[in-house]
C-alpha cells in the first residue's frame, strides 16, 4: 500500500513545497540561541554536581591545569570519597535535622495556606460585598510589591505579637507563611471559573457554605491546589532572611531551617567545597521531585485561572 506522499506525487498538478529559506535561517538562530541559553542555565548546576563529587586534591588538580573542562566532569574515580562528601554534610554536620525542621515547617504551612487563603479566595470569587473590588485591587497591588519592603515592618509586629520568646519564635515562622497574596489570588481566579451550579444544587440540598467550600470546591480545584502547594514549599524550603531573623538559636534542637543551616555551614573553618556542594544537591533534589510532581497541575491550574485574568 502507497504512502500518502508517493500518492501526491503521482498527481500530476501536485508541486512539492520549498522551505523558507527564512524561515530555514530563523529555525536555526531560534534553536541555537535556545541551544546556548539552556546551557547557561544547566552548567551552574552541573558544576554543582560534579564538584559535590570531587575530593580537595581532585577539585584542586581541576583549578590548578586551568582545564574549565574538568570542572564539569564527576569524579567517580574515587566513590569513598565521593560517599564520603554527602556523609560529612548529611550527618556529622547533622544537615538531616535542619532538612527535617523544614519539611515541618512546610507541613504546617502548606496545610493552613490552601485553607486560609482558599476561603478568602472562595469569598472573593464567588460572594458580593461592598468594596470587594477595593480588596481585589489591594490584592493585585500587594503581588507587585517586593517583600523586602515589608520585612521589618513584620518583624515588629511578630516581636510585639510574640515577645520574641524562645518557644513562640517557631510561630513567627509559621504565621507569615501562612497568608499569601498570590495564592489568594490564584485561588480567586480558579474558583470564579467553577459554575455557580454546582454550588446552587448543593445549597437546594441543604449544605452549608462551608460543606460546600470543603466537599464540592477544594475537590473541583486540585491543580490550583497542588499549584499552591508546590510554591508554599519551595518558598518556604527556600526561605532564608526570615527565619535567620526571628528563630532563638541557643536551643538543644536547632529550629533553623535548612538553607540558613546551610549558609552557618558553609562558613565553618575547613569545610570543603565539595561538602558544600552535597548540601547544595541534597537541598536541591525536593525542589526537583515536587516540581516534577506537580508540573502538569502546575501549568493547568495557571492555564485555567488566566481564563479569568
Amino acid at each position: 500500500m502507497m504512502s500518502t506522499n508517493e500518492l501526491l506525487r503521482r498527481e500530476p498538478n501536485f508541486i512539492p513545497a520549498k522551505k523558507n529559506k527564512k524561515k530555514i535561517v530563523g529555525d536555526v538562530i531560534y534553536y541555537t540561541i535556545g541551544t546556548i541559553l539552556s546551557l547557561i542555565f544547566i552548567l551552574p548546576l552541573l558544576y554543582m554536581v560534579t564538584a559535590s563529587t570531587k575530593s580537595p586534591d581532585a577539585y584542586a588538580h581541576a583549578l590548578s591545569d586551568k582545564n574549565f573542562i574538568l570542572l564539569f566532569i564527576p569524579d567517580f574515580t574515587n566513590l569513598k570519597e565521593t560517599f564520603n562528601n554527602y556523609k560529612m554534610i548529611l550527618i556529622d554536620h547533622e544537615l538531616w535535622k535542619y532538612a527535617l525542621n523544614s519539611l515541618l515547617y512546610a507541613a504546617i504551612i502548606i496545610v493552613f495556606n490552601v485553607i486560609v487563603n482558599g476561603l478568602a479566595g472562595y469569598v472573593l470569587a464567588k460572594f458580593d460585598f461592598p468594596a470587594k473590588g477595593f480588596f481585589n485591587f489591594i490584592i493585585l497591588f500587594l503581588i507587585v510589591v517586593p517583600i523586602e519592603t515589608s520585612i521589618i515592618p513584620l518583624y515588629t509586629i511578630m516581636k510585639q505579637l510574640l515577645h520574641l520568646r524562645q518557644e513562640m519564635t517557631v510561630l513567627g515562622v509559621i504565621f507569615p507563611g501562612v497568608i499569601s497574596i498570590f495564592n489568594i489570588f490564584l485561588f480567586t481566579q480558579f474558583f470564579a471559573s467553577i459554575p455557580k451550579e454546582y454550588e446552587e444544587a448543593m445549597h437546594i440540598d441543604g449544605s452549608s457554605r462551608v460543606r460546600i467550600f470543603f466537599d464540592l470546591i477544594l475537590p473541583l480545584s486540585k491543580p490550583i491546589v497542588a499549584t499552591t502547594v508546590a510554591f508554599s514549599f519551595i518558598g518556604v524550603w527556600n526561605d532564608y532572611v526570615w527565619p535567620d531573623m526571628i528563630l532563638y538559636k541557643d536551643t538543644s534542637w536547632p529550629l533553623v531551617p535548612v538553607q540558613v543551616a546551610l549558609n552557618s555551614i558553609r562558613t565553618i573553618e575547613g569545610i570543603e567545597i565539595g561538602q558544600t556542594m552535597a548540601g547544595l544537591v541534597l537541598t536541591t533534589i525536593p525542589i526537583f521531585v515536587i516540581y516534577t510532581a506537580a508540573q502538569k497541575y502546575i501549568v493547568k491550574g495557571f492555564g485555567t485561572a488566566g481564563l479569568k485574568m
